[in-house]
């Protein structure tokens, strides 16, 4: 055998040409693949960069709900710190305006220990208690009006009827004890006695 015989025997044509269809077939197969991986990759580089992106927003918005969360807590305290002490100190005006009663009334025992001048004393205890009624009156306290009223529960505490001829049946007579009123509101209701 010659020589191109031997190189002929050995191969094929039409397996060489499978061959080297297989061949293109697998690079083609092979540059399909790198490119589905290619893209593959560029879409989890975009999926991760938004899953990044999407963390840093939860991480902002948590810092913003605990931030409002401690804002809100430091309001509430300071709210309930500040009713603590206005109901500690609601009454520190009246307080200043009663304390100019309280030192005449110590000025009016004095002198009388001193002088013994009773009509004095009774004269200064008088302005001391217009004093001390014009204090409660700008505050808003107001004595009730009840003797010549009707007999209401609302303002009235009665302790006993009485017979009137004056006053016909069911109007007060008779004032025991002064009710108040503080602004529009009953504070002490007034004892009376009731026609019958």
């Amino acid at each position: 055998m010659n020589t191109e015989q031997k190189d002929g025997a050995g191969v094929n044509p039409e397996a060489a040409g499978d061959a080297a269809e297989q061949e293109a077939k697998a690079t083609y197969e092979n540059g399909e693949t790198e490119a589905a991986q290619g893209e593959a990759e560029v879409e989890q580089n975009a999926v991760n960069q938004e899953i990044e992106q999407l963390k840093k927003q939860l991480e902002e918005q948590q810092g913003r709900v605990l931030r409002a969360q401690a804002d809100f807590d430091n309001f509430r305290r300071r709210t309930l710190k500040e009713k603590e002490d206005f109901a500690k100190y609601a009454s520190l005006k009246l307080i200043e305006q009663l304390l100019p009663v309280v030192d005449n009334f110590e000025r009016a025992m004095a002198a009388s220990r001193d002088n013994k001048d009773y009509d004095a004393l009774i004269k200064g205890v008088d302005m001391i208690f217009r004093q001390l009624d014009g204090v409660l009156a700008n505050e808003g306290l107001k004595p009730m009006e009840a003797v010549g009223t009707p007999f209401n529960p609302e303002f009235h505490q009665a302790i006993m009827q009485v017979e009137s001829e004056e006053y016909e049946e069911g109007i007060v007579v008779e004032e025991v004890q002064k009710g108040y009123l503080l602004k529009d509101k009953v504070l002490r209701p007034a004892m009376v006695k009731v026609s019958s």
